[in-house]
């Protein structure tokens, strides 16, 4: 355990710009913050296998029916003790729990780190597999505590109109598809392009102070880089197996502007069409929750608030139930996952409408950013109001809750609402810098980087 005087946020940003390791995972919770930093066991699953790797040991086999069960198995057969993993899984992986055809990607790709750092107001509690990366992480922690907090470079500027029109088309014609009784809801979300090369570590820093997320995370992992503000949690489980999701559906900007913030929060808890959203949202929930828990345990523990999140403010409600002895984690998570604020009601109807009117795979956007321990308990945030990028692109996303009184103006304005939460936190790399490949500098992490 060692002391220190710098933040959370800036030890958590010095160390994933330090180039210290190949793959690495911020996590911040409000339990306090987490630094996963190289691997020691690794498990990626994609369309067609599982690839798990321990200890330097890999094997690949395909999954079968669907693939939570094989890496609920890997990670209980781990030969390391007191393990936490991290990690991402994309948005199709429900397709794959649903039994639909899955396309080509990663579906989930979680790390248990060879050093692991826990962040708790000034201490900092460090451990490590390795003592050369230990060594190297102590002298990192130095630096960032002598050093004083970097100059931010330009702001990078991003085109928020992009694919407006072909976007008012799809909320017209799934308008059209909801009123002919196909489903009753779907989220449809749209991508907008960054031109320029972003630094991922400062950019995350800005965004943080300009947010308040229900958790934040900053991620480097095979060769997909990402940050965001999770407006709410897909699933929560707690060691003694208390599950708890928080579906947000109804949004209205947040200006800064104290009466008119007061006005637009007004204008969301009376609107019926975002009362409407915001009510089946719960109902799911509560339904899917039904499943994994104790009978007549789940209940409704908070109903229709509003939170604050960074550019916006949304509806807010908490379902809440016990499961019983024995239980797994990964059953909470496959009963609720991904969650119904971002994908629809019914939601294997929402995955086919999403499918019909979004031009390419959503990957990691409205998927979920795992933390998952050893003693069964299980952090899983939705992954919104996120920069993404991957096979020398870098892209934001954002979408909105179509309902049969649905107005494609308004869903356009409301991608753009959730979109400002991190277009304005885009910083560009330092002049001359570029972006370090994945690992460059990484100690020890192994080829698998």
């Amino acid at each position: 355990m060692l002391e220190t005087a710098r933040e959370e946020l800036d030890i958590a940003v010095g160390l994933a710009a330090s180039g210290l390791f190949g793959t690495f995972v911020v996590h911040e919770a409000p339990d306090g913050w987490s630094i996963a930093g190289g691997v020691a066991a690794e498990v990626i699953v994609d369309a067609k296998s599982i690839r798990c790797t321990s200890l330097g040991v890999t094997r690949e086999e395909p999954w079968f029916g669907e693939p939570l069960t094989a890496v609920q198995k890997f990670l209980a057969d781990l030969p390391i003790s007191d393990w936490t993993a991290y990690g991402w899984c994309a948005f199709e992986l429900s397709y794959a729990i649903a039994g639909m055809t899955v396309e080509e990607g990663t579906l989930l790709h979680l790390v248990v780190p060879e050093t692991e750092l826990r962040l708790t107001g000034s201490r900092v509690f460090l451990r490590s597999l390795d003592s050369v990366a230990l060594a190297a992480v102590e002298d990192t922690l130095a630096r960032i505590a002598a050093d004083p907090v970097p100059t931010e470079s330009l702001p990078v500027e991003v085109d928020l109109e992009s694919d407006a029109e072909a976007y008012r088309r799809s909320v017209r014609s799934l308008v059209q598809e909801i009123r002919a009784g196909k489903l009753q809801k779907a989220i449809l979300s749209r991508e907008i392009p960054v031109g320029n090369e972003i630094d991922f570590p400062a950019s995350y820093r800005r965004g943080r102070l300009e947010n308040t997320p229900a958790r934040s995370f900053l991620l480097d992992m095979g060769g997909l880089r990402c940050f965001g503000f999770s407006p709410e949690s897909v699933v929560e489980v707690s060691a003694d197996r208390r599950v708890s999701s928080q579906p947000l559906a109804g949004t209205r900007a947040l200006t800064g502007d104290p009466h008119l913030d007061h006005k637009l929060r007004e204008d969301l808890l009376s609107d019926p069409k975002e009362l409407h959203e915001h009510a089946i949202s719960v109902k799911v929930a509560v339904d899917e929750l039904d499943g994994p828990c104790k009978p007549d345990s789940v209940v409704v523990e908070e109903y229709m608030s509003v939170k604050e999140r960074g550019s916006v403010q949304h509806l807010a409600s908490r379902v809440v139930g016990q499961m019983p002895e024995g239980a797994s984690p990964w059953d909470a998570f496959a009963a609720v996952f991904p969650a119904v604020t971002a994908s629809g009601v019914p939601k294997r109807a929402a995955y086919q409408a999403i499918q019909r009117h979004e031009r390419n795979r959503r990957g990691p956007y409205a998927g979920a950013v795992l933390k998952v321990a050893e003693d069964g308990a299980m952090d899983a945030a939705l992954v919104l109001r996120s920069v993404y990028a991957q096979g020398g692109r870098t892209w934001l996303r954002a979408g909105a809750g179509i309902v049969e009184q649905s107005h494609p103006d308004r869903e356009l304005e409301e991608t753009r609402e959730k979109l400002r939460c991190v277009a304005t936190s885009l910083l560009a790399c330092p002049k001359g810098a570029g972006t370090t490949p994945s690992g460059a500098e990484a100690v020890r992490t192994g080829s698998h980087d």
